[in-house]
């Protein structure tokens, strides 16, 4: 349970029969009330001290209400302000079907039963600003040991939904998270860590720290990487970059409902290497699962690559009932965008070998940390283009060789993953862009091709 200094941001106690008494005072057809809540504690260092230390909690009572099919949505951050923003809801989803000339199709969620996952660890309840600061100073000293710096954030949050329906449904959820991020740099070398999940036990700051301190002294004297066609070996982050790109190759149901992507085209079809698994699964211990929507369905593992054979996508209740299906549990109300389903916690499957041993295997090659300012080029293809960034190195003779430089690459992720052939066992997660409560998470991955720079198609890889 929380802890006294540690708790969530709305009392919890009878919060569904609060909701439930606010959805029955509305005056329409079906109503849907939803709570996306987060208190949050984050220790920031760099220059050799903690400077910018926040709290942040954010709360938003989201309400959709439906006449005749016709949805309209209000908001309050005050459980106060929630009859209020029943009737505004109520009212103006009556003007959208008084000037609508037909029914529409909007519709709420019914019962359903959630599956039991440990969501809250006192691990995390503890990892208190005495805590962070403590790791954050001796994160600096190694550092300064090592004879760099080190920039970074250790966090701990607690996540609340709830959501009820008129249809049945009725749930809430308290998650605890940790997060921890740095960039130690010793003269020219960076190396780069991040990593999340709901225990703070799991992230392994402190090896983290000394691994990407000696990274970043490994990484001193880069040299420019050649244009060309790579082997790679990717590590977590890297990959978790690219796996973050598949729900815009067709994985979601708003493109799959439009007949565009790959599971709209090539559903069934293999796509990528037979090592190569991609699930949505808000079942997974890792990451940060959550086990229903904002619109009240339980979700579901959705597999997008099933032993690189192409499964399904993410659907809300509105891209389900245009698919013919049923709602995966992915509806998503991010700020300044249209509600969609959203893919929040990607996992792709570990495999058996170390980083070491993937690397063992490359005669020559590259091995990248991570990537940077990503973006998508051409989604038919699956090319994206972005940056490689922090410790990266050449790789000769099975062997980690001389760092390198950042470079450019522009390449299409579909063709990678069918070339992959080593999948590491060490899963680590990162934070999705705009997506509430979203993660990706993935281990390291061999494969073949990789273009750097400015290569040639039918260039030789390195």
């Amino acid at each position: 349970m929380p802890t006294d200094t540690f708790t969530a941001p709305v009392p919890p106690e009878q919060l569904l029969d609060r909701l439930r008494t606010a959805a029955g005072r509305a005056d329409c057809d079906a109503v849907e009330i939803s709570l996306l809540g987060r208190a949050g504690e984050y220790t920031r260092f760099a220059g050799g001290r903690i400077h910018q230390p926040q709290d942040i909690t954010e709360t938003q009572f989201a309400v959709r209400a439906i006449v005749d099919g016709h949805a309209a949505r209000a908001t309050t951050g005050t459980l106060g302000g929630l009859d209020s923003v029943v009737t505004d809801a109520a009212a103006l989803a009556r003007q959208l079907a008084a000037g609508a000339g037909r029914s529409g199709n909007a519709t709420v969620a019914g019962p359903g039963v959630t599956g039991r996952q440990r969501l809250w660890h006192d691990d995390t309840a503890q990892f208190d600003s005495a805590a962070r600061a403590r790791l954050a100073a001796a994160t600096m000293a190694a550092a300064s040991t090592a004879g760099g710096s080190a920039a970074g954030m250790f966090g701990r949050a607690v996540t609340q939904q709830a959501v009820v329906t008129s249809g049945g449904a009725a749930h809430h959820a308290l998650a605890t998270e940790a997060i921890g991020s740095l960039t130690a740099a010793v003269a020219d070398g960076t190396s780069h860590w991040i990593d999340l999940h709901r225990s703070v036990d799991a992230i392994g700051a402190e090896e983290a720290v000394e691994r990407t301190v000696r990274e970043a002294v490994a990484g001193r004297g880069r040299i420019p990487l050649p244009d060309g066609r790579y082997t790679v070996v990717l590590g977590p982050e890297a990959v978790g970059e690219l796996i973050g790109f598949l729900e815009a190759f067709g994985f979601s149901g708003e493109l799959a409902a439009a007949g565009v992507g790959l599971v709209a085209t090539s559903g069934g079809q293999r796509v990528a290497a037979p090592l190569v698994t991609v699930a949505d699964d808000a079942s997974a211990p890792t990451g940060l699962p959550l086990p229903f929507d904002v619109e009240g369905t339980v979700k579901r593992r959705v597999p997008l690559l099933e032993a690189g054979v192409v499964g399904e996508a993410v659907t809300d209740l509105a891209r389900a009932r245009a698919l013919g299906t049923t709602s995966t549990g992915h509806a998503h109300v991010a700020r300044e965008e249209v509600p969609a389903p959203v893919a929040a916690n990607l996992l792709m499957s570990p495999g058996s070998a170390s980083e070491q041993e993937l690397v063992a295997g490359v005669e020559r090659g590259l091995y990248v940390q991570r990537f940077w300012y990503t973006r998508l080029v051409d989604r038919v293809a699956g090319t994206i283009t972005g940056v490689s960034r922090d410790a990266c190195f050449l790789i000769e003779d099975g062997r980690l060789a001389r760092p390198v430089a950042g470079a450019r690459f522009t390449h299409s992720v579909l063709d990678l993953l069918s070339t992959v052939d080593g999948v590491g066992a060490a899963l680590r997660s990162q934070p999705v862009m705009n997506v509430w409560n979203g993660a990706a998470t993935a281990p390291a991955l061999r494969g073949h091709g990789f273009r750097f720079g400015a290569a040639s198609v039918g260039e030789e890889t390195r």
